[in-house]
């Protein structure tokens, strides 16, 4: 009798997973319903339901594209609701959940460890209370300092008002470190395009936080000590500032003198322009120019950029640095005829080979899928569709322009793709068809050819 209890019960309990799945939809479900209340909008009657869902989903994926303006559509409750959302999402439902529960029973349960676990990618549970106040710590830290930072430029270089200027400037650094791209402006960030008071403190807080937690943690421990960094934080690191040289320098080049972007601007402010955009790639949505009017290889190099996003573990999307690192060293192996993948003196398990091609060839179906969907539902071009796309699934927030006057069923394509992005691929996948058990037999080996 006891033994059939066990297993029923057994049988009862969510992956750790598919825990993360629901408590998302869950955020997003609440989001939706505070934001179709009449006080959330400006003017008379409630915001639309694909709108409402639309834009939460868009703040607890912490993607930042929008169907509707920000600043005038909402009510400063319909702002701070949103901004709730970005926080909670950028936080990560399991760890909310866990200081609820350290509030309030002062422990963690076994399983809210491993529910934790899984969404933070620790490698063990152990000290998961400790985790999860040095995450909140460096959140706040970060978020504080930044908008210490932007808060008296907004006083005394805009003339804003002591409240007005604070507004702006929390609601930007939980945004930018959340790798949200919300704001309150109605252009977005392009008011402040030759600004570096303005334009590098956000910068900075996108990268902090596109980097991811465990990245940061290690960081502040052993700052001085680069040969015990573990494989991920140097592939991080070193993927991060490369890209983000590459996307400046290619963002610069192609839109100097582009007279809708950066050709309007001196010198300094093009180079800030494109190191400002570049970093909006690692899934951030701000924008300081207009990405309507860029070129069209400008669009596909952030695509590619977007594709690739910022650290697991972390506020970025994308199929994350790691995994294009990892491809990308396996490439180089087998062009070499190396009989094993090593990177920075380790090698590679051949799981994480697999785990790699298993998340790029998903995203890859995703994006796929969803330019198909957007092409068939509107008449917008391939390469402005496909910016959409990777955009929704990078959770990155940047748009040609073309979200708002998107049908109900294309909104409904992007916030599936934003919902995925989040998740991740592989996340997500496991939540919905889990397979544990080992297998307990090999069948034979034969080898296609390739190529």
């Amino acid at each position: 009798m006891r033994a059939g209890t066990r297993r029923q019960h057994r049988h009862r309990t969510l992956h750790p997973a598919q825990i993360v799945v629901i408590g998302f939809a869950a955020a997003i479900a609440v989001g939706t319903a505070l934001l179709m209340l009449p006080i959330a909008r400006q003017g008379p009657g409630e915001a639309s339901f694909v709108d409402a869902l639309f834009t939460a989903t868009s703040a607890v994926c912490v993607t930042g594209l929008a169907t509707v303006d920000t600043a005038t559509y909402w009510t400063p409750f319909g702002q701070v609701v949103i901004l709730a959302l970005i926080q909670f999402g950028g936080l990560g439902i399991m760890i909310c959940a866990s200081l609820i529960g350290m509030v309030l029973a002062r422990k963690l349960s076994v399983r809210a460890r491993v529910n934790t676990a899984a969404e933070t990618k620790a490698v063990g549970f152990a000290d998961i209370r400790g985790l999860v106040r040095g995450i909140l710590g460096i959140t706040v830290i970060i978020e504080v300092i930044v908008a210490l930072l932007l808060w008296p430029r907004f006083v005394f270089g805009y003339g804003y008002g002591l409240g007005e200027a604070f507004a702006h400037a929390g609601f930007l650094a939980v945004s930018s470190f959340n790798n949200a791209g919300f704001a309150l402006f109605t252009d977005n960030l392009m008011g402040f395009v030759s600004d570096p008071f303005i334009c590098l403190p956000i910068a900075a807080a996108i990268i902090l936080g596109g980097i991811g937690f465990p990245v940061i943690m290690q960081l502040r421990k052993e700052f001085g000590r680069p040969l015990h960094w573990t494989m991920n934080t140097k592939l991080v690191l070193t993927g991060t500032m490369t890209l983000l040289a590459i996307g400046t320098l290619y963002l610069a080049v192609i839109e100097w003198d582009n007279p809708k972007t950066l050709g309007g601007l001196d010198p300094g402010s093009r180079i800030l322009a494109a190191f400002f955009q570049s970093v909006q790639t690692r899934t951030a949505g701000f924008n300081s120019i207009d990405i309507g009017g860029m070129h069209d290889a400008s669009w596909l190099g952030m695509d590619v950029l977007m594709f690739i996003g910022g650290g697991p573990a972390g506020t970025a999307g994308g199929i994350k640095i790691t995994t294009f690192a990892v491809l990308f060293f396996v490439m180089i192996a087998e062009l070499r005829g190396d009989p094993e993948v090593n990177v920075f003196g380790k090698r590679l398990s051949r799981a994480v080979h697999r785990q790699a091609i298993t998340v790029v060839l998903v995203a890859v179906g995703a994006v796929i899928a969803g330019t198909v969907a957007l092409l068939m539902l509107t008449d917008h071009a391939l390469d402005r569709v496909l910016f959409e796309a990777v955009s929704a699934f990078g959770t990155v927030g940047l748009s040609t322009g073309i979200t708002a006057d998107l049908p109900a069923a294309g909104k409904i394509v992007l916030i599936l793709l934003m919902f995925l992005g989040r998740l991740g691929p592989l996340t997500l996948g496991s939540a919905i068809a889990l397979r544990e058990r080992r297998m307990l037999y090999q069948f034979p080996k034969e080898r296609p050819a390739i190529g």
